[in-house]
């Protein structure tokens, strides 16, 4: 199969750069917020939001790794920190690609058992494949594709890259 980059890493940043300031401005009135990346990629995701967002702002950024079993999401899903952590906090559930919206459906809602201030969702890529009634709050690239299409993103220091497949 063939490869079509279609974010560089250059266009990643960029990308990373936006989706911080639309959170920030979403979530400027907080002191912590919390980014639950979805392992593995979603979590590198979220990490790199982190940075940029503690650059451009005061918030306090506490990271949260969230595992979800993508092959049966109806297994519990866990996460790198207690709900107390995020109780009354405002979260930002953080996945590379937005396919079907399974995953971030089920993400979404293990974070509803918990109170919290403000829930949203950002991905670098969303493929507007929805099986679920769930959006990207923030997004880098809506990208339609064929159901038979595949988008990949791949993170390395500093070579960032997405392609379809």
């Amino acid at each position: 199969m063939s490869q079509n980059i279609i974010l560089n890493h250059q266009e990643i940043e960029h990308k990373i750069r936006r989706i911080a300031f639309q959170i920030y401005e979403t979530f400027v009135d907080e002191q912590e917020i919390v980014l639950a990346g979805i392992a593995s990629n979603g979590f590198i995701f979220a990490k790199k939001l982190a940075t940029e967002l503690e650059r451009i702002s005061p918030i306090k950024v506490t990271l949260c790794e969230v595992f979800i079993n993508k092959q049966n999401p109806n297994t519990p899903i866990t996460t790198s920190l207690s709900k107390e952590v995020y109780n009354n906090k405002g979260v930002v559930l953080v996945d590379d690609v937005l396919s079907s919206g399974t995953t971030l459906i089920y993400g979404v809602k293990h974070f509803l058992e918990v109170p919290l201030k403000k829930l949203k969702t950002a991905v670098l890529v969303d493929r507007n494949h929805k099986k679920y009634p769930v959006k990207a709050d923030f997004k880098g690239l809506s990208l339609s594709t064929s159901l038979l299409e595949h988008v990949q993103v791949v993170f390395k220091e500093n070579e960032d890259y997405a392609y379809l497949s």
